[in-house]
């Protein structure tokens, strides 16, 4: 069996290494390849253009604006995503009041961590739909609807949430109003994260500073947050990879896939319109593989920053 270990782990890794080669490393080195050339995607006819789709991405006005909505979604889904996940799972698991038993989660952290946890259940297509009712515009929707009956809103002039580009803190406001639904369905999954990784910080650290005089406030900050930095930093890369994404909302929620007047497109929804709309598939490709290299470089420059040694307890 030592003789023949080698064998017998390729024999294993053989045809799942095979499998990711062609369904995962051949499209991305075929995208790759497509990106150098002027293909339309519905022919055989593709001239090479070298770097010429590239250089053109550095040129387009309309690359340039979805760059920076793609910077607000990366800068804003991971800080408030986080920070209501770190507030919501302190709470729950050593929010409450401190007993014979210890340091505890306020009460009913139990159904509580249900409740919060389950829009991550949902397809996020689903989250987006039901979403796109609570914003409707048309006065229809449930958000207007109680604006009317308190009176906040008169009913001929119902708020458009989705198809508002005026700007709030020099950001178009559709994107806020994404920025909250991200959230709300993000929160849960990393609020059970956070409480897992609060789990295992010894319950005697808490009462000593607690003995000491410390309130919840200075606890959290000063031993909670450090002790999570690694959950924290790891989280903040995937919450960066979804930021770079939010296809999915901006295709369902708002007007012409990236309305009103371009005031919510972000990089996957110009690279769809290019391809399958224009029919510059090579310069989609380059879209792609631009955004796949600022993804990759992101997440290894954040874990670089982030990385220290691992602190014992």
């Amino acid at each position: 069996m030592r003789h023949g270990v080698g064998r017998f782990v390729t024999g294993f890794l053989f045809l799942p290494v095979a499998l990711y080669l062609l369904y995962v490393v051949w499209p991305f080195a075929q995208a790759a390849g497509y990106s150098l050339t002027n293909w339309g995607g519905y022919s055989d006819r593709q001239d090479f253009v070298g770097l010429d789709n590239y250089v053109r991405l550095f040129s387009d006005e309309l690359i340039r604006k979805a760059f920076w909505h793609n910077v607000f979604f990366l800068v804003t889904v991971p800080l408030f995503t986080i920070a209501l996940a770190l507030f919501l799972a302190f709470l729950l698991n050593v929010g409450g009041r401190e007993d014979r038993a210890g340091v505890r989660g306020v009460f009913g952290s139990g159904f509580y961590r249900v409740v919060f946890f389950f829009p991550q259940v949902l397809s996020l297509v689903v989250i987006a739909v039901m979403w796109q009712q609570i914003y409707r515009g048309d006065g229809q929707g449930l958000i207007n609807g109680l604006l009317m009956k308190i009176g906040l809103v008169d009913e001929a002039d119902p708020i458009a949430f989705t198809a508002d580009p005026v700007p709030f803190l020099g950001v178009p406001a559709v994107l806020w109003w994404l920025l909250l639904i991200a959230v709300w369905s993000g929160a849960g999954f990393y609020m059970v994260l956070f409480s897992a990784a609060m789990q295992s910080i010894p319950k005697d650290i808490y009462e000593a500073a607690l003995l000491d005089g410390a309130g919840r406030l200075h606890t959290f900050f000063r031993i909670t947050l450090p002790l999570l930095r690694d959950t924290v930093s790891v989280a903040w890369v995937y919450l960066g990879f979804i930021a770079l994404d939010m296809y999915a909302l901006v295709f369902v929620m708002t007007p012409s896939q990236g309305g009103p007047d371009h005031a919510s497109e972000i990089f996957a929804s110009v690279l769809n319109f290019t391809a399958f709309q224009k029919g510059q598939f090579g310069y989609a490709c380059a879209m792609g593989v631009a955004l796949a290299l600022f993804t990759i470089l992101l997440a290894a420059l954040q874990l670089r920053i982030t990385r220290r040694e691992r602190i014992e307890y």
